[in-house]
């Protein structure tokens, strides 16, 4: 059997786990040691990466860092309850194979089934178009969460991911001359079947500490030093008390955002007051920080 040819050009441009791990940081993602290794696994073994974490921790933005590195499009399948095979992989364009057939009518032609079933009239969805993508390198195809689809899913999934291909009835067997690189994510709001996890690499992405959380903030919110400092303090505080949804890294960046833009230099509990809303999206959340108290949550009573 060849060599993927996607696995050679994937080769050049990360050959070792360093070389990725500086590429994703000039990409604006920083990743510890742990999960560098997990995405260099992935592109070179290859093998789908399975990342599982609360919500916002940052696994769907590896995978678009990733692709980022790579040079390839991300390639994103939004699971859901409900979620079957066709929205995954394709559908035919009914209204189209509809107009061309009144169309021929009024020229007097016949078209037979076979010019109605062509690649002109199909529709890719995520997984087709991840398979069929030409290169040179592989496509970053982002199952994301997981865990909201069903078993059934689960089950066609492993079967079109170990193949690399798809039979379409109409059409014949479709195989990728370049396979994808998968990442699927998952936030445990159901257990996955062990079929899935053995043929994945596994990484748990954790809520980053706070210095990480600071680094993060302060690349994407540039001059915020001070309020990066002070909402990584607060959101460490948030996450000792048993909030609905915890905030997560996107959350914080909102947050510094928001501060900044009001004018805010440092973080107190007047200014905490006003902004928590853009943190916390709960109405019990926001009652629970305010029993702790404001002046807990902005670090004034820390002493």
């Amino acid at each position: 059997m060849s060599e993927d040819p996607g696995s050679a050009v994937v080769a050049r441009a990360v050959p070792d786990p360093e070389s990725l791990r500086a590429a994703l940081d000039r990409h604006g993602y920083l990743a510890d040691e742990g999960l560098t290794t997990a995405l260099y696994l992935a592109l070179r073994l290859p093998q789908p990466l399975l990342l599982e974490g609360e919500p916002g921790v940052g696994k769907t933005e590896a995978a678009r860092a990733l692709a980022a590195v790579l040079g390839s499009p991300l390639i994103r399948l939004q699971c859901y309850d409900g979620l079957d095979a066709a929205e995954a992989l394709y559908e035919w364009n009914y209204p189209r194979q509809l107009l061309s057939i009144r169309l021929a009518e009024t020229r007097g032609e016949a078209l037979a089934e076979a010019d109605l079933f062509t690649d002109a009239f199909l529709l890719r969805r995520p997984v087709l178009a991840a398979l069929l993508h030409p290169g040179p390198a592989p496509a970053v195809l982002l199952i994301d969460e997981i865990d909201r689809a069903d078993d059934d899913f689960e089950a066609f999934l492993l079967e079109v991911l170990a193949e690399a291909s798809v039979t379409i009835p109409e059409i014949g067997t479709v195989r990728a001359a370049v396979a994808p690189i998968v990442v699927l994510t998952s936030n445990r709001t159901r257990d996955l079947h062990d079929a899935l996890r053995r043929r994945c690499l596994y990484h748990w992405i954790d809520y980053p500490e706070p210095a990480r959380l600071v680094e993060i903030v302060r690349r994407r919110v540039p001059g915020a030093d001070r309020l990066a400092a002070d909402v990584a303090a607060a959101v460490r505080r948030l996450r000792t008390l048993d909030l609905q949804k915890p905030p997560g890294i996107a959350e914080s960046i909102d947050w510094v955002s928001a501060l900044a833009l009001l004018g805010v230099p440092t973080l107190s509990a007047g200014a905490a007051e006003r902004s928590l809303g853009v943190l916390l999206k709960h109405r019990e959340d926001h009652e629970l920080v305010a029993a702790q108290g404001l002046d807990w949550l902005a670090g004034v009573s820390d002493a």
